[in-house]
């Protein structure tokens, strides 16, 4: 088996300069840094990064812990830490909930991680998280030097959501709200419920899961009451779609009869029949921007920068009822999308 050692006596070089010049480190010239290096490829020799990174009490591996794989949803999420990860040195490890908290994560056994389950504690996160353990949240708030929550401006789509329908003349207006230990969740209903207050409109509630049954099942209860409101804001596209398909098997249209938008903009939001209005953001760049500073403060300790991930809306048929009232009141639309 090929050591440094022979790569160091092929290389006429001592032990020390050989692991210079294969570790990149020290202050070597580049010829003899050359010469290492070309004696290790004829030899084949590949240093043990295993032991190496033992020796350093680093793994060059960062855990990503989220709630599921499936959906678009969480794919461009992860899509775009990938691209991010492949630019660096660096491994990536994702590691899906379960109903235990990761090892990974409590031993610590990647060098920093990324958080987007929120069956994970925080109390555990911010215990975890130090200098030699930084940790990125992308569910939750949570303030340390060590810690980077990495969030939607849910307050600034929520807003764009409700004037949509209020400037469109909709004053009945529903609310259905995902689950109840979601930041998310929480952050929208809140700013939605404040706009509504600043206009004197009081706002029906309902709670679901953020899953399609949960928005189905709303809406079915609504429309057996009779309960019909003029707008519904869902708390995600899942339980919107969900509450298109009750109003579709209820003879009911959107935007005719109940105007619907909802958060997230999947990718099945603008094939729907009518097309999902929602609000956006670049769950690509959400992605990457957490990987990226992570591996920032990873090598160079550079701290963090809590930003919000900006949202847009996304005006589709579901709540293009107006769209030429809208237009002419001096409302816009960040996007608007009629195919």
């Amino acid at each position: 088996m090929t050591t440094i050692k022979d790569v160091a006596k092929r290389a006429k070089v001592s032990i020390t300069s050989a692991s210079y010049a294969l570790n990149r480190t020290g202050t070597i010239s580049e010829d003899t840094r050359k010469r290492v290096l070309d004696a290790a490829e004829e030899l084949n020799y590949h240093p043990n990064a295993f032991a190496r990174n033992l020796k350093k009490r680093k793994s060059h591996t960062i855990g990503v812990f989220i709630s599921r794989f499936g959906g678009s949803f969480y794919e461009e999420i992860l899509e775009g830490i990938h691209d991010a990860v492949l630019q660096t040195e660096y491994e990536l490890i994702v590691c899906p909930e379960s109903r235990t908290i990761p090892k990974l994560l409590t031993q610590r056994q990647v060098d920093g991680a990324i958080v987007f389950d929120s069956k994970i504690n925080s109390d555990i996160i911010s215990r975890l998280a130090s200098k030699i353990f930084p940790i990125v949240v992308l569910d939750r708030y949570l303030e340390s030097n060590f810690l980077l929550p990495l969030l939607l401006d849910n307050q600034q789509g929520t807003k764009e959501a409700f004037y949509h329908l209020y400037q469109q003349g909709a004053r009945r207006i529903f609310f259905v709200s995902g689950a109840s230990d979601s930041f998310d969740n929480m952050e929208r209903k809140r700013a939605f419920l404040h706009e509504a207050d600043i206009n004197d409109i009081a706002v029906e509630c309902f709670s679901g899961n953020f899953t399609e049954k949960s928005g189905y099942e709303i809406a079915k209860t609504i429309i057996a009451a009779r309960n019909i409101p003029e707008a519904v804001f869902c708390a995600n596209d899942q339980m919107a779609i969900g509450f298109l398909r009750a109003m579709k098997e209820n003879h009911l249209r959107a935007p005719d009869d109940i105007t619907i938008v909802g958060f997230d903009d999947i990718q099945v939001a603008k094939y729907m029949q009518p097309t999902l209005s929602t609000i956006g953001a670049s769950r690509l760049s959400w992605g990457a921007l957490a990987a990226a500073q992570l591996i920032d403060f990873l090598e160079d300790e550079k701290p963090f920068q809590a930003i919000r991930i900006p949202t847009r809306l996304i005006q589709r048929e579901s709540s293009s009822k107006n769209l030429a009232g809208v237009e002419a009141s001096g409302y816009k639309a960040t996007s608007v999308e009629t195919g």
